[in-house]
């Protein structure tokens, strides 16, 4: 089997509460999000999809429908920074997405991976399935999580 790779990208805050330096404040990043893919090669003449794994630009569309236009400049904060969270409701339409973690790059990338392999899962019949999942919290600093 081939893998194939997307990479796109957002901004979003967040803050770690308990972190012992400048994390705990309020900021936010310039996400870099890598989908790799694996799957066997779609052989269906006529299909528009014939000699690819996924078209680029349906992992793109399925990215961003569940993932990407959620978190994007959005403020990603864990449920229990009450102090946080009454703040961000405070903001008359302010775009918060509330996850059930400390939004370290880790459990991002955790979270993420549990979003997108559900909306990749065989979706030709052909064994396509999320392989590896990369975010880039910075250009130096990424988390990396796979299937295995």
């Amino acid at each position: 089997m081939l893998t194939i790779t997307r990479k796109l990208e957002f901004d979003a805050g967040h803050r770690i509460p308990d972190h012992k330096s400048q994390c705990r404040n309020l900021h936010g990043h310039r996400y870099t999000l890598e989908i790799t893919l694996l799957g066997a090669v779609i052989d269906e003449e006529g299909s528009s999809d014939n000699g690819m794994i996924m078209d680029f630009s349906d992992i793109k569309a399925l990215a961003k429908q569940h993932l990407v236009d959620v978190w994007d400049h959005a403020f990603l904060v864990y449920e229990k920074d009450s102090k946080v969270l009454q703040f961000l409701n405070s903001l008359p339409d302010h775009k918060t997405v509330v996850i059930n973690c400390i939004p370290t790059v880790e459990n991002l990338a955790k979270t993420a991976f549990d979003i997108l392999k559900a909306a990749y899962q065989d979706r030709f019949g052909t064994g396509l399935r999320l392989h590896k999942l990369v975010l880039h919290e910075t250009p130096n600093c990424w988390a990396e999580i796979s299937e295995d």
